[in-house]
């Protein structure tokens, strides 16, 4: 069984920067799909960022240019750097593993990401 552990999470002022972690426990050898979401309160979860295992990244229109991705295949971690945060960003951010082409489908327990303005 994984578990996925993710930290990082915290309050910081609009264009601050913070880095999220999510780091995974057990074998992985399965995954070939790490990503991050989020969900702000009443709103539905949404894809953030995303790397797969040929190492492509993709992200939500809305943190282009601001966020990246980005793996330590060494320590099963995966990593979202956050820049140039704006209040909106707030959300609970959640982590995920899974084989996109079968069942395997693993989320951290979430963190929270506070931007004031």
């Amino acid at each position: 069984q994984v578990q996925l552990v993710e930290s990082g999470g915290g309050l910081v002022q609009a264009g601050g920067s913070l880095r999220l972690s999510c780091a995974a426990s057990g074998s992985i050898h399965s995954i070939n799909f790490m990503g991050w979401y989020r969900q702000a309160p009443g709103k539905q979860r949404e894809l953030v960022a995303r790397i797969v295992s040929g190492g492509s990244t993709n992200y939500a229109d809305s943190v282009k240019g601001r966020f990246t991705i980005s793996r330590d295949n060494a320590k099963n971690t995966v990593y979202l750097q956050m820049n140039s945060l704006k209040p909106e960003d707030t959300a609970v951010y959640y982590c995920n593993f899974r084989n996109a082409f079968g069942p395997t489908d693993y989320w951290g327990q979430g963190t929270q990401v506070t931007v004031s303005s």
